[in-house]
């Protein structure tokens, strides 16, 4: 509200000044705080001389222009900010991600000519031959260091043997590199006319794109099983099942035990694999990171989270006018791409002025070239873990790869609608930016009962009591707020906590009798809560408060949601409250039912929404308050 009051203050001035005299004025002061008010909340700017200009001429209609600006970037960039407000969807560095799946890290070792060198390897990659598997590709008696998995080296380096340089690595030009990385011959190398730095949205870190003696870099060595380029592969087995006694130090002068086979490569060996899954990266060694290295991020040096990219810094604006770009890391920069999926799709419900519902339905979403790559290698990399014990393989996607439009992976500033993500698909709440922000089933059911039904859990005034009681809508002192939460939280028993890893009916029945109380293996406890075993069934977890919402997935929330009393009222107060810069209270009650009435005849479209909040009596006096009102109204002057 303090922003608010200076910002109109300041536009009533600069309004009057325009002014050749006072008598010559043909607006009211009051007409010129309502046209900079307006200007501001759908133009996202003060109106310019040029605009006062038109707006003082006898000619100028409001009407007109108003439509005009709900027809704009501006309104779009609103109704965006309101909800990823209300949701708190502007990632930022709340969350770590970092997948080992797909992170090329990089190493220093010295050449055969004694000059330093890099080479690229994935930290875990399992690899054929026993003294390197499961870490880098080298042992410490050919480079006279071990790698640790972040990259740092332990020991002196020595130079490396050519005959097995040759050996354990290959010679790769990269998507990161190469334009047309996908060609027989590469030829448009970043930093060239061909791929100029910053060609759609793209830049590296200066550091990626030198190679190790300070010249621009032209291609890249990398580990062997991390540069196959194979669709497909076969489940490893060493044959390693049990583990040397405790104590013993590993072999070859590792930092590490070698790794072992665990049942799911004891039973499978040999059996084929997609490599565009988790279970790939840590069951295959034909299994690398595909063509150019596509299914891949770099990182540019040791450390637990070394950057490789330049990115947007704080973005209020959108992506396009960054307030300053920095370095970012892998993980960052996938963080970012997620948030930005949001706002995109956020501004393309309201540029195409579709039902708002669909903020909570619509299977379709906008994706770049960042996204897509994440989509299609980067999101099945969290499967499929303990899940393999009970038949979890490859994982079963939120957004279809198939589905993706043809992107490469550095085309970040062009988006593309994907009409159809899949049939587990759902508006915001299946969108990795959303799912990993609130990484409980709780967290996730709380912010769209707050966002979508402007309602809030409140306890009141009881008694909280030691309890027994794993069913929080029957625990005394619980009950009051679980017993509407714990059905919501249902809806998300198909999606893993602080992930977006879908699981499957056929695979995970809601009622298990394999995971009975008798069973108590670590893969029964990740997915069934041991709170609710019986002697005959485990059940999944998250569905014990209702097993049809946990079928009918974050689907069914969605549409409860939008079919509710609440929705088109929650959705007037949401934006009334934004545009006129304040809560509502009960004297505003008559207003929103009256706007909540208009929007759902006319089928919740916020366009026509938004207009009838702006040509409002409630809005105009909003804007109509010298300093005194300000005060009298709880703001500042």
């Amino acid at each position: 509200m303090q922003r608010r009051t200076a910002i109109l203050g300041a536009g009533v001035a600069m309004a009057m000044a325009t002014l050749s005299a006072p008598a010559e004025a043909k607006r009211t002061l009051q007409d010129y705080r309502y046209f900079r008010a307006l200007s501001v909340d759908l133009a996202g700017r003060v109106p310019t001389r040029d605009d006062l200009t038109a707006f003082e001429a006898d000619s100028f209609d409001l009407d007109k222009w108003i439509d005009d600006r709900l027809n704009g970037p501006g309104y779009e960039a609103r109704v965006r900010r309101t909800y990823m407000d209300l949701l708190r969807l502007d990632v930022s560095n709340v969350f770590t991600y970092r997948p080992s799946a797909t992170i090329l890290r990089r190493a220093t070792i010295l050449g055969p000519d004694g000059k330093n060198m890099y080479v690229f390897f994935r930290n875990g990659q399992r690899r054929v031959r026993e003294e390197t598997d499961g870490a880098f590709c080298f042992t410490k008696a050919e480079i006279g260091v071990s790698i640790l998995g972040t990259g740092q080296l332990v020991g002196t380096l020595k130079n490396v043997d050519a005959a097995a340089l040759a050996k354990n690595t290959k010679v790769v030009k990269p998507w990161w590199l190469y334009k047309d990385y996908a060609a027989s011959v590469p030829g448009k190398l970043y930093g060239t006319a061909s791929f100029p730095v910053g060609d759609g949205g793209f830049t590296l870190l200066p550091d990626m794109a030198k190679d190790a003696d300070g010249t621009p870099m032209t291609s890249i060595r990398v580990c062997n099983e991390e540069a196959s380029p194979s669709a497909t592969g076969t489940v490893f087995a060493s044959g390693r099942i049990k583990g040397p006694p405790a104590g013993t130090l590993p072999p070859y002068d590792r930092t590490t035990q070698l790794p072992l086979d665990d049942a799911y490569a004891t039973a499978n060996k040999g059996a084929a694999l997609a490599c565009d899954g988790g279970t790939a990266y840590v069951h295959s060694t034909d299994c690398g990171c595909g063509v150019g290295l596509e299914r891949c991020l770099p990182a540019a040096g040791a450390g637990v989270e070394p950057a490789a990219f330049m990115a947007p810094v704080h973005v209020p604006l959108g992506e396009t006018q960054p307030m300053d770009v920095g370095s970012a890391s892998e993980g960052t920069w996938t963080r970012f791409w997620w948030s930005e999926e949001a706002v995109k799709f956020l501004e393309y419900v309201a540029h195409e002025d579709r039902d708002f519902r669909e903020v909570l339905t619509g299977r379709y979403t906008m994706v770049n070239g960042p996204l897509a790559q994440f989509y299609a290698s980067g999101a099945g990399a969290t499967c499929c873990g303990q899940g393999l014990t009970l038949g979890y393989v490859h994982p079963t996607p939120l957004l279809d790869p198939k589905k993706l439009p043809a992107l490469m992976p550095h085309d970040a500033t062009t988006w593309k609608l994907v009409d159809d993500r899949g049939p587990n698909a759902s508006g915001i709440l299946t969108m990795p930016v959303f799912l990993t922000k609130y990484g409980t089933r709780r967290g996730r059911a709380h912010v769209l009962y707050q966002a979508f039904q402007c309602r809030d859990f409140i306890a009141g005034n009881v008694k909280l009591t030691p309890s027994t009681e794993p069913d929080l809508t029957k625990r005394d002192g619980c009950s009051t707020c679980h017993a509407t939460l714990e059905p919501m939280a249902a809806y998300f028993t198909r999606v893993i906590e602080s992930d977006w890893t879908w699981l499957p009916k056929d695979t995970f029945p809601l009622q298990n009798t394999v995971c009975k109380s008798a069973n108590g293996s670590s893969a029964c406890k990740s997915y069934y809560d041991p709170a609710f075993v019986t002697s005959t069934q485990g059940l999944l977890r998250g569905a014990y408060a209702s097993l049809d919402h946990a079928d009918a997935g974050p689907a069914g929330l969605a549409k409860d949601l939008a079919g509710s009393a609440e929705f088109g009222s929650c959705v007037v107060n949401n934006l009334l409250g934004s545009f006129l810069g304040r809560q509502l209270s009960a004297d505003d009650a008559s207003v929103v039912a009256a706007m909540a009435a208009d929007l759902e005849k006319g089928g919740f479209k916020l366009r026509a929404l938004v207009r009838e909040i702006v040509k409002s009596d409630l809005y105009r006096k909003s804007n109509d308050l010298d300093s005194n009102d300000w005060r009298e109204a709880g703001g500042a002057p």
